[in-house]
């Protein structure tokens, strides 16, 4: 498909006032710190400008965004600078201990449990059970989205449902 420029930053605007609070909370959920998370769409975004020519429009522009936001989290996550950020947390953390214990009851209260709870899970279950409870997705657009078929995605659902439930289980008693 041949866009003109103009035509490009007209689609681009609109997917981005469409999806960018979504693709943000997703990005979220894969590198758990808010300004990570808009950069991450942002970079998302600029992927998505550069490659408008070639969607193909197999698939809903949702689907690709969704996509290549994983991608991107994922590639962050796999990043020399988050894995920089992560050692220094670490020794920060050790360093003041008892810090760090007032910090995480503060970060408890100012999160939703439930969420906290979801981000433990492995991330084949966490990303099945956010897409699906969180942004509304049905199971057939996450196989699409995570290429895999939709009973992959129904057996990730109803493991990660029964792991979140056991650990919400283990909270309250």
């Amino acid at each position: 498909v041949n866009m003109s420029e103009q035509e490009k930053d007209t689609l681009l605007e609109r997917v981005m006032i469409a999806y960018g609070d979504e693709l943000v909370r997703l990005a979220y959920t894969y590198v758990k710190e808010s300004e990570v998370a808009k950069d991450v769409v942002q970079n998302a975004f600029v992927k998505c400008y550069r490659h408008l020519d070639t969607f193909r429009g197999d698939a809903n522009i949702k689907t690709w965004l969704y996509r290549i936001t994983m991608n991107e989290s994922k590639d962050y996550l796999k990043s020399w600078h988050c894995r920089m950020v992560r050692v220094k947390s670490f020794f920060h953390e050790n360093s003041s201990r008892q810090q760090s214990a007032e910090k995480e009851v503060l970060h408890r209260f100012a999160h939703a449990q439930l969420k906290a709870d979801i981000f433990t899970l492995p991330t084949m279950y966490r990303e099945v059970v956010y897409l699906h409870y969180f942004e509304d997705l049905a199971v057939a657009e996450i196989a699409e989205l995570l290429h895999a078929s939709p009973h992959t995605i129904k057996t990730r659902l109803r493991r990660g449902t029964q792991r979140l439930g056991a650990i919400l289980k283990e909270e309250h008693t």
